[in-house]
Order: structure tokens, then C-alpha cells, then sequence
């Protein structure tokens, strides 16, 4: 098995609110390889996003803690870094690009400037030197008249033009990671397929690893090696690609592709929903948090949260159940 390029283990988050203490991450353990695309996968407010702002250090604190955990990157644990270490990282070794892009860049600042930025900062350039390398950042995520862009400010932008001037941020300082957080959300489908067309094309060209945040199963088959499924804070299915389409076996994952439409589809298949609502994690779940909205629950489900536990090779999941049985385990 080829050595993990990012370890995280056991990585818990809390945040503190008026109506008590949310636990929104809860024991996450996951790696990335070198060169590898990670698509994380699960409904809002499943711990996706912050799992990833707490490897980076950016969880405002408070509310928010990280109660304990690990995540080496390159035998650092991140977790453990001073401010000033974790901003060495972040920009020069792990890019990120945010959800929104209409509101992540600075609005008062030239689009030029905030490329120019991380060039300075990380890579040492001088302004003439990074003012060059902004111009050939924005060519090569397929920016028009790059050079001339770069006076132009972000409202003089599309969309879908502000999230490749995110991904071009994101990329200056060539890092060995990016990570980016649903970066197609607020787009149309068109531009959708553009950015991540654009991030394939740049993952085979500079041979980075990347870990795709998602709820949009369909993003992630085309883009993705291997998933991991969260739901309340927990992994509930890690697997690759082609398995989890083939042979999903967590019920949450099984409700989340029946809701996706499908183009081999026969007949006039219905999409299908899950009932009920996300859990409430005013307490950490002592049973499976997806139990209240599962057919198969039994009473174990109700009593004991599973642990991921391995079922075939790269494939484990988290459920007392054999859904393709509806015995017990």
C-alpha cells in the first residue's frame, strides 16, 4: 500500500452554541494518497466540511474545538502546529477552494493582487515576478486576456469565472494537496461541467491528490478514485468508486444513489428519498445515528453505534445489517 500522503486519525470537533455543545465531527479517520482524487460525499450538515477546515487549522475557536485527533502531513501532525506553522502549510502545500466563490474573494482588492499574494508570501517573488506568474496562473484555468484581468476586480467576474480564479489562488504555489469544498454548488450545470473538467485536466498535469467535497454523487463517479460516505459526524461507507455504484452496501448510501438519476435507467424508474431528517448532535451518538430513518434498524442499531469494519477489499462500512439479507452481520 503505498505510504499515505495525508493520515488523519480519530479527529473529533465541537462547537460551542447557545442551545449546547454540537458535536459535528466525530472520530474521523481517513488517508490520502499521493496523486489519488478523495470524494467525500453526505448531506448538508454532515461533517464534511468542517472535518476538512479543522485539518487545516481553520476552525474559528471559539465556538469551535478540536477535542482530539490526528493528521500528519509529510510526518507532521497539522493538528499540533502554532499559527504561524499551519500558514506555512496552507496555500504553499495544501490548497483550498472554498464553496462560494461570490463571497470568498476580497471585493475591494484586485483579482491580480490576491493572485499575487501567496507568490509573495510562499514562493518569496517579487511583485513584477508574481504579477508574471498571476497572469500565467489565470491563462492556465482558462481565463481570456489573463493578463489584462488582472486590474479588473472580482464583480467584473462570472461565477463561474470566480471559481477558477479560486482554483488559480488555490494552485500558485504548486501543492501537493487541494481540497475543495463543493466548488460547483452555486453554479449553473454547464459551468459545472467546465470547472471539473478543468480540475481533471490539472490533476493529470501537475500529479497532485485532491479530495473533492461533495453532495453530488454524480460529480464524484466521474472525478473520483475512491469515496468515503459521511452522515452525523461518523464515515459510514469508504470504498472505491466503481464498488460503491456497484454494490453499495450502508442504507444511507443506498438512499443517496436512489435519489440520483440515472442515464441506464429502464423504463420509468422513480427517484426515491429518505425519510426523515438529519440527526440533532446536541450529544454525541451512543447508537447508529442513521437508525431513526433506516428500514433495516433492528434493535442492536438502536443500542450500539458500528464501527467501520472492512467487508471486501478497500470496502468498509458501518451497519449492523446485511442489507442484501436483512440478517444481522
Amino acid at each position: 500500500m503505498p505510504e499515505l500522503l495525508l493520515d488523519v486519525k480519530g479527529l473529533e470537533t465541537t462547537f460551542k452554541t447557545p442551545d449546547g455543545i454540537v458535536h459535528a465531527v466525530n472520530g474521523v479517520s481517513f488517508g490520502l494518497k499521493e496523486g489519488e482524487t478523495l470524494g467525500v460525499v453526505g448531506e448538508s450538515g454532515c461533517g464534511k466540511s468542517v472535518t476538512m477546515l479543522s485539518v487545516l487549522g481553520l476552525i474559528p475557536s471559539p465556538p469551535g474545538k478540536i477535542k482530539s485527533g490526528t493528521a500528519h502531513f509529510f510526518g507532521r501532525d497539522l493538528l499540533k502546529m502554532t499559527t504561524a506553522e499551519i500558514r506555512q502549510i496552507r496555500g504553499a502545500q495544501i490548497g483550498m477552494v472554498f464553496q462560494d466563490p461570490m463571497t470568498s474573494l476580497n471585493p475591494v482588492l484586485t483579482i491580480g493582487r490576491q493572485l499575487e499574494e501567496p507568490l509573495v508570501v510562499h514562493l518569496g517573488m517579487t511583485r513584477a515576478q508574481a504579477t508574471i506568474r498571476a497572469a500565467e496562473l489565470l491563462a492556465m484555468v482558462g481565463i481570456p486576456n489573463a493578463k489584462d484581468r488582472l486590474s479588473d476586480y472580482p464583480h467584473q467576474f462570472s461565477g463561474g469565472m470566480r471559481q477558477r480564479v479560486m482554483i488559480a489562488m488555490a494552485l500558485a504555489c504548486s501543492p501537493q494537496v487541494l481540497i475543495a469544498d463543493e466548488p460547483t454548488t452555486a453554479l449553473d450545470v454547464t459551468i459545472q461541467a467546465q470547472i471539473t473538467d478543468l480540475v481533471k485536466r490539472l490533476r493529470s498535469e501537475l500529479g497532485m491528490a485532491i479530495i473533492w467535497i461533495t453532495h453530488d454523487l454524480g460529480v464524484v463517479a466521474g472525478l473520483a478514485q475512491r469515496v468515503i460516505v459521511m452522515y452525523g459526524g461518523f464515515i459510514i461507507e469508504e470504498s472505491t468508486v466503481n464498488d460503491l455504484y456497484a454494490n453499495p452496501t450502508h442504507p444511507y448510501t443506498i438512499g443517496l444513489l436512489g435519489s440520483l438519476p440515472r442515464v441506464d435507467a429502464s423504463g420509468h424508474e422513480t427517484l426515491t428519498s429518505i425519510e426523515g431528517s438529519p440527526p440533532l448532535l446536541y450529544e454525541k451518538p451512543t447508537r447508529c445515528p442513521f437508525a431513526p430513518r433506516c428500514k433495516w434498524a433492528m434493535e442492536r442499531c438502536w443500542k450500539e453505534n458500528p464501527t467501520l469494519e472492512t467487508i471486501a477489499p478497500d470496502h468498509r462500512v458501518a451497519c449492523w445489517v446485511d442489507v442484501k439479507t436483512g440478517r444481522a452481520r
